[in-house]
């Protein structure tokens, strides 16, 4: 008879130390966020609408699940053929992306499309932020023997970037510089001359601030740059209560589903659930949070370095990375590292289909992690010259 042990060696490829993190930030994100969103059902109660606090987290439970099956099932697929996808989806992000800025407004922003019969919302961001690291990963691995080539190698980076981070900047400036900032640093590690970069941040400043200005978000993005650098302005209301949030939360935290800030904070099942992380579970809970995003960091570069070829380790670089980046951003702005943004805590905060495309973005790390060897284009030979030179002794 099979045991458990060997059923999940057989089912769950990849790095074990992934799986175990993604899990427990699962079991985590269900606790918090039925406890955060205890207004949010009151609020839907108060106006007549469905939406009881165990519906919500039903809702978000299913959409965890639907999550770690499609991380399942990416982690399944060979690494490579991700390299052909990343383009048809960059060209179906593209139009997307048009549609959606020219919707109604939600809250200052185009950003949601609604999915036909399903009646799901999700931002097309999402698609085309992992498309685009894919597809950088795929161009920059295809190009180490000619990055000191600018029209071979740059020019198509540069159009690609400028395109995608053009046109979400147009109604989410946050994601928009953090998407870029992963590409510059995915360019980094696939050895793009730093010449060629400096182009790259001239280029990309000048089409973010013209989308910027021209978009949805200007007076918003400025108004919060200034609150964050002029110390003579009053604290912004939802950080006021995040720091009571953090403050009052001590050592141990005030308990599970003891938080009073949850009653006070905008969006604290999303934008600000890290404070009430701190405030129920303490500094012991914000602290572990940060660890294990730390930990998945470290799993992902492990799996650079033990990648095959280029693509791959470019590819499980870049969506790690861009994974917890977005979470150090999230944390930074709770506890007023930073201005505020609006983006959410990867694997912990209640959302839609981002939840989805996080859990494909995982899988896609895992699949990498299972150790196929890239191939020659002509000989179907292994690749082993395509490795990144010096990677294993860069993360090491």
């Amino acid at each position: 008879m099979e045991t458990a042990k060997s059923w999940l060696q057989r089912n769950l490829k990849g790095d074990p130390i992934l799986w175990a993190i993604v899990l427990l930030f699962s079991v985590i994100s269900i606790a918090v966020v039925y406890s955060a969103t205890g207004t949010l059902a009151y609020k839907n109660e108060l106006r007549g609408r469905p939406g009881s606090a165990e519906m919500i987290v039903l809702k978000h439970s299913s959409l965890i699940v639907a999550g770690l099956a499609l991380m399942w099932l990416a982690h399944r697929v060979d690494y490579r053929n991700y390299s052909r996808m990343a383009l048809y989806a960059l060209l179906l992000s593209v139009p997307m992306l048009l549609i959606t800025y020219f919707l109604a407004p939600v809250n200052g922003a185009s950003r949601w499309m609604t999915i036909p019969v399903i009646n799901q919302t999700f931002q097309p961001s999402d698609l085309a932020k992992l498309a685009l690291i894919s597809h950088l990963a795929s161009m920059l691995s295809r190009r180490q023997q000619h990055l000191q080539d600018f029209w071979s190698t740059l020019f198509p980076v540069m159009l690609w970037v400028g395109i995608i981070c053009g046109l979400i900047a147009l109604t989410n400036a946050s994601t928009a510089s953090l998407l870029f900032a992963t590409c510059l640093l995915l360019m980094f590690i696939g050895r793009v001359p730093i010449k060629q970069m400096l182009v790259m941040v001239v280029i990309g400043v000048a089409v973010g601030g013209t989308a910027l200005a021209s978009g949805q978000r200007w007076k918003t993005v400025q108004s919060r740059l200034e609150n964050f650098s002029d110390p003579t302005k009053k604290t912004p209301f939802q950080l006021e209560h995040s720091y009571i949030a953090i403050a009052t939360g001590g050592i141990a935290g005030k308990g599970p589903g003891k938080s009073t800030e949850r009653n006070i904070l905008p969006h604290p099942y999303s934008d600000f659930i890290y404070a009430i992380i701190i405030e129920e579970y303490g500094l012991v809970g914000g602290a572990t949070v940060l660890l294990l995003y730390l930990a998945f960091l470290y799993r992902g570069l492990k799996t650079v370095m033990n990648s095959y070829g280029a693509f791959g380790g470019l590819l499980s670089a870049g969506l790690s990375f861009s994974l917890v980046m977005q979470a150090l951003v999230n944390m930074g702005v709770a506890v007023g590292l930073g201005p505020i943004t609006g983006l959410p805590l990867p694997l912990l905060s209640m959302g839609g289909t981002s939840l989805i495309f996080t859990g494909i973005s995982i899988g896609i790390i895992l699949a990498v992690s299972r150790g196929e060897r890239e191939v020659r284009p002509m000989t179907g030979e292994p690749d082993d010259t395509a490795r990144i030179p010096s990677q294993r002794a860069a993360y090491a």
